[in-house]
């Protein structure tokens, strides 16, 4: 479960030109703006990542405007991402140590942007427990991961902003899911819709096994049809093998689909030598998407062998702080 609030140490602290009041602080592998004065390198904090909703309470009533939620935001030029709060926001009984999880013990929880009801439909049942969801993490909090696979060659791939989409076939059945959810099949459930329409079916079966295909959904009535797209449309991103329960290596990955007809998300590099500098990884997220004009959302980087480490599956997101101030 991803930490939306945790006890972390202020790593750095610089000023920020022309402004006297406020500095930025480095916490985890984030960057982000605190009070003057209220903090000192080394000090531990209570760090709230973007995309947490705070409750109502007397210290959170700042982000009433901001429907409590913690965003991206830009102050004085300088990009902040999360919050700093002082250990006295704690319950009196917790004893803080660094790392540590404070999510529910504040009753903090994540934000999920709404899912069109074209694309949620009828539910069948919950995520199916033989296929890994599709979260990723962020490398801001990677950075011991950073360490271990410096120099190693990596894939990067850019993150569609989008719905995703899980399509299995496992002991003679067909099922198709939302991010959270499998679906019923309906008449005007997009994901059914684009199943049938691309033959995913059938395309899994030839597989002669257990597969599951993950996608992102992109298009009309998508996020706001970033890429300009006529209906909706998938680009695929996984190919996973569930008897095995392992995802397809890079190389036999791109041959499947290819086999398979079947598009794939935009490929941007497959021999990236990975670095050991989370800064220069979000700059390298920075960029137009290649499906349109727009600011992208941002990348994800694999190795091109498929690894299992500390985070589980060796996969993770760097997200644009430019996508993240244009459209968050």
């Amino acid at each position: 479960m991803r930490k939306l609030a945790s006890i972390q140490k202020i790593k750095t602290l610089e000023p920020i030109k022309d402004a006297d009041a406020i500095m930025k602080a480095t916490v985890l592998g984030w960057q982000l703006v605190v009070k003057k004065g209220e903090f000192e390198i080394g000090d531990l904090c209570v760090y709230c990542e973007i995309d947490s909703i705070l409750p109502d309470r007397p210290e959170f009533e700042f982000l009433k405007t901001r429907n409590m939620r913690i965003r991206t935001i830009r102050l004085r030029g300088q990009v902040s991402q999360g919050i700093c709060f002082p250990l006295s926001i704690l319950p009196k009984d917790v004893k803080p140590v660094e790392n540590m999880d404070v999510t529910e013990i504040l009753k903090i929880t994540k934000y999920e942007a709404p899912i069109p009801a074209h694309l949620e439909g009828k539910v069948k049942g919950k995520f199916p427990s033989f296929i890994p969801k599709t979260d990723e993490t962020r490398v801001q909090v990677l950075q011991d991961l950073l360490d271990k696979y410096t120099g190693k060659i990596f894939y990067i791939s850019e993150k569609l902003d989008g719905s995703s989409a899980t399509f299995y076939h496992y002991n003679g059945e067909f099922g198709v899911c939302s991010r959270n959810l499998e679906l019923l099949e309906t008449e005007d459930n997009t994901l059914w819709k684009l199943a049938r329409k691309l033959d995913i079916e059938n395309k899994l079966k030839s597989l002669r096994g257990n597969f599951a295909l993950q996608a992102e959904v992109i298009g009309e009535s998508i996020q706001g049809n970033k890429y300009k797209l006529h209906g909706q449309d998938l680009r695929f991103f996984n190919l996973f093998d569930i008897d095995k329960y392992k995802y397809f290596d890079f190389e036999e990955f791109i041959k499947t689909l290819e086999k398979l007809h079947l598009t794939t998300v935009p490929i941007l590099d497959t021999n990236f030598k990975m670095i050991n500098n989370i800064e220069k990884l979000v700059e390298l997220s920075i960029g137009k998407s290649k499906l349109h004009n727009v600011q992208r959302e941002g990348i994800v980087l694999r190795p091109i062998h498929e690894k299992q480490d500390m985070i589980g599956r060796v996969s993770f997101k760097v997200v644009s702080p430019k996508f993240l101030l244009k459209f968050e």
